[in-house]
């Protein structure tokens, strides 16, 4: 409709600058506009049939635009606009050669339908004008000579890396445009700046024509599946599934989570709303130390298109460390003796305590050697950073001193600690803590007053953040975890604590009668660790008040333990963006240095050794990153498929700092079976940003004529006349049917 009414396509107009051929001055067309509406004017004053009111203005504004457009139109309206002079441009032509192409649609392929556009006559009629490379791509663009060695079998579809390889290849040659027939199923995640930039700085427009439906159905997809990349032994972790469906609503199927063929784990999965995605939570025990690869897969429903993205993999390291946590304690009572014993019982944990039997005596247990502790409570960094997670029991703020106050605080925001602060008589509000520098690490604002603790049974619920968190996950039912937490006996003490601050997640709340109620467990995130308080030291009644067999205490404490230690950092902390690489080659590896009082190290030497398949042995230098102190990063070559262990190593004078190991597995095959749907936002993205324009299969007949409007390779100037669109006419007119029907309405024709 656009080009029927203004003669040429809407890419011309966009490129186009608009230019006056005529001879004669802009100000004279202005001068004979002006003349004209003073002398329709005139003329329409001495009319001898007089309109009253607004009518003559409306007359008159009708004919000076009639005037006004006949005037511009003798002043030769053109568009001045840059077309690729014939054959002496090239213009590439890349077919989508990856497995999704290869996905019946119908009778046909969406590779079939790609080829048969380019041999419905386009291919020929673009060989008229121009010089054609014809490209096949999957994870790279490959020259061909005909369309006879696309056959849909490339494990990958990496558009920017096909486009980027298309401008190498013709670095030297005038190109004009690109076209992609493709998809749109880039496994990368979208096309990256730089290939978009290199394509601007060129100003190659690229001119992608979509196949494929936009919606597959009936179809159920696993999205992500989100674990933590490492864990202790024996640690019970979640994970999060997002599906997504479509044409499968109301339908019920059963999501499995299989460790070398084990099931760990199984939760039922019902479709509830289409197109939206569906949070699914898994709970699973990580088992003994080793690497474990998950297969997490959903049972595909009757008639489902494709069955082959319900599965996915992850990889997951279950660490033999045991991490060491330091426990200082005010004073003997119930709640260290009931809390040791259960966390004493933790194989995956080391507990080193320091009760303060009289002001100046400590009782130490747990101790390395008979060094640790003599002085009582660290007072240096490097002694205190040397454990993962701290707990603090019922001790006054004003026992440590001002030096020891931050360093506590620096334990969490700059170790990347865990900081457990409990309730007792001589702590939190009582113990002053709101006027202590170890108020601001604290979730909760702690009230400035005395006798917040309080000697009587106090009962608690869970709040809807308890009952997701897996410190609280008493039983992996949610509703019969719920009805659990709601039968535990009552704590033998309480301490009344502030507000939650924001950020913070209050997992259990106490609920006194005649008193609101307040929070007793709540979490937070604090620098690079995290921190929380426990308001009661009377959680030894859950031990005592039911059976000796129940495991409930024990549970929960050594989950809040794991809680504390499960994120801290070492001196060398090596990551990765993913474990598990789908058709992806390039790995890139991060690791972060510090020294033992944990400042960022920016002088270290850091290498990562990695052993892979086939007996690889490869040692890769990680380099300083210039955005972030004590970082170092390098992008490192996966070509072969199986499992990899990357074990990174800093030194510094050839001393060494510490290390870390980091393993992943390199897939192949997999990713063309994710994200079917032809991704038309992708492409008409492409081509927006580059000046292209995005084409179905059955508009790309006119792709031969229009790619001409290009300002990238060896261009001329031309001029296309505007005076004879049809959108003139009809506006000229539409001009004089308005006056005559406007006359006869008002009776004056």
């Amino acid at each position: 409709m656009f080009e029927f009414l203004f003669k040429y396509p809407a890419s011309v107009f966009s490129r186009g600058q608009f230019v006056l051929l005529g001879g004669w001055p802009v100000w004279l067309l202005g001068l004979g506009v002006v003349a004209a509406g003073v002398a329709l004017a005139w003329l329409l004053r001495r009319s001898p049939k007089r309109l009253t009111g607004r009518r003559p203005a409306v007359i008159w504004l009708l004919q000076t635009l009639m005037a006004a457009m006949l005037l511009f139109l003798l002043w030769h309206p053109a568009l001045s606009v840059a077309t690729l002079r014939p054959q002496q441009n090239v213009v590439a032509v890349l077919i989508d050669d990856s497995g999704s192409m290869a996905m019946q649609e119908g009778n046909t392929t969406r590779l079939d339908q790609a080829r048969g556009v380019l041999q419905s006559g386009m291919l020929d009629r673009l060989r008229e004008r121009f010089q054609v490379r014809l490209y096949r791509f999957g994870a790279a663009a490959e020259r061909i000579d005909d369309l006879l060695g696309v056959a849909g079998a490339q494990p990958a579809t990496r558009i920017g890396e096909a486009l980027q390889g298309v401008l190498a290849d013709t670095a030297t040659l005038p190109l004009g445009a690109m076209i992609v027939l493709t998809d749109g199923a880039d496994n990368t995640g979208g096309i990256d700046r730089e290939t978009i930039q290199q394509l601007r700085q060129r100003r190659v427009p690229v001119h992608p024509v979509g196949f494929g439906r936009e919606v597959i159905s009936p179809d159920a997809e696993i999205v992500d599946a989100v674990i933590p990349v490492r864990t202790l032994a024996e640690s019970r972790l979640t994970a999060q599934v997002t599906i997504r469906q479509h044409g499968l609503t109301g339908g019920k199927s059963q999501l499995t989570v299989r460790d070398a063929g084990r099931v760990v784990a199984s939760v039922p999965v019902v479709f509830r709303q289409q197109d939206a995605p569906l949070a699914q939570t898994v709970t699973l025990t990580a088992g003994s130390a080793g690497v474990r690869t998950l297969q997490f897969t959903l049972e595909p429903l009757p008639g489902e298109v494709n069955a082959k993205n319900n599965a996915v993999a992850r990889v997951l390291q279950v660490e033999a460390a045991k991490p060491r946590i330091l426990w200082f304690e005010g004073e003997p009572r119930w709640e260290f003796k009931f809390i040791r014993r259960a966390l004493g019982e933790d194989s995956s944990l080391q507990l080193t305590t320091i009760l303060r039997t009289t002001q100046n005596k400590f009782y130490r247990q747990g101790i390395a050697n008979a060094a640790e502790l003599e002085d009582g409570f660290p007072a240096r960094a490097e002694e205190l950073f040397g454990y993962a997670a701290l707990i603090i029991g019922n001790s006054e703020a004003s026992y440590f001193t001002r030096e020891q106050q931050t360093l506590i605080r620096e334990f969490a925001n700059r170790r990347g600690g865990g900081v457990l602060f409990l309730g007792g008589r001589a702590t939190l509000g009582d113990g002053g803590y709101a006027q202590s520098e170890l108020a601001e690490m604290l979730p909760v604002r702690v009230e400035d007053r005395k006798n917040t603790f309080h000697r009587d049974p106090a009962g608690f619920e869970l709040t809807p953040q308890g009952l997701d968190s897996l410190i609280c996950r008493l039983v992996d039912d949610p509703a019969a975890n719920a009805e659990r937490w709601r039968k535990m006996p009552l704590l033998a003490d309480y301490q009344e604590v502030g507000e939650v601050k924001p950020g913070a997640a209050p997992l259990l709340l106490l609920s006194v009668p005649g008193r609101r109620k307040s929070p007793l467990l709540v979490i937070q995130p604090y620098g690079r660790g995290r921190t929380a308080v426990f308001a009661t030291g009377g959680s030894w009644r859950w031990q005592m008040s039911q059976d000796a067999g129940d495991q409930t205490h024990e549970m929960f404490w050594r989950q809040l333990a794991r809680w504390l230690v499960s994120e801290t950092p070492g001196l060398v902390s090596a990551s990765m963006p993913k474990t598990v690489l789908s058709d992806e080659t390039r790995v890139p590896l991060r690791a972060e240095v510090r020294n033992k009082e944990y400042q960022p190290m920016a002088d270290a030497r850091v290498e990562a050794r990695i052993v892979g398949p086939e007996g690889l042995a490869e040692t890769v230098e990680l380099t300083p990153s210039p955005h972030e102190e004590g970082v170092y990063a390098a992008s490192w070559p996966a070509l072969k498929p199986g499992a990899y262990v990357a074990e990174v190593i800093a030194r510094r004078n050839e001393e060494e700092v510490g290390r870390d190991t980091v393993q992943f597995r390199r897939e192949e095959g997999v990713a063309e079976h994710f994200r079917l749907a032809q991704n038309r936002e992708l492409l008409e993205k492409l081509a927006e940003q580059t000046g292209g324009r995005y084409w179905t299969p059955a508009a790309a007949k006119k792709l031969p004529e229009q790619i001409s409007y290009s300002e990238a390779g060896i261009t001329a100037r031309e001029a296309r006349d505007l005076w004879d669109m049809p959108a003139v006419f009809l506006l000229l007119a539409g001009l004089r049917a308005t006056e005559w029907l406007l006359r006869r309405k008002w009776g004056v024709i």
